[in-house]
């Protein structure tokens, strides 16, 4: 059985991404694009003071293969 996914702020899941080597390359609106040197792209909705989504941190897990426990960690 799966972890359930944490509640991540958007600049939790923008700390966690730069862990990885992501790196911001553009804006739309709201949302933060980020590549890493591999091609990945992630979307971050760029609210403050919101929480993301759980499908939304556990889609971020998935980008960087890893499972949402070992996200839970890098909290």
């Amino acid at each position: 059985m799966s972890q359930r996914a944490p509640r991540l702020t958007p600049d939790q899941a923008v700390r966690i991404l730069r862990q990885f080597g992501f790196v911001q390359t553009r804006q739309s609106g709201s949302h933060k694009i980020f590549r890493n040197p591999a091609g990945i792209r992630v979307t971050i909705p760029y609210h403050k003071g919101k929480m993301l989504h759980p499908k939304m941190v556990a889609a971020i897990a998935r980008d960087l293969r890893i499972s949402t426990g070992e996200l839970l960690k890098l909290v």
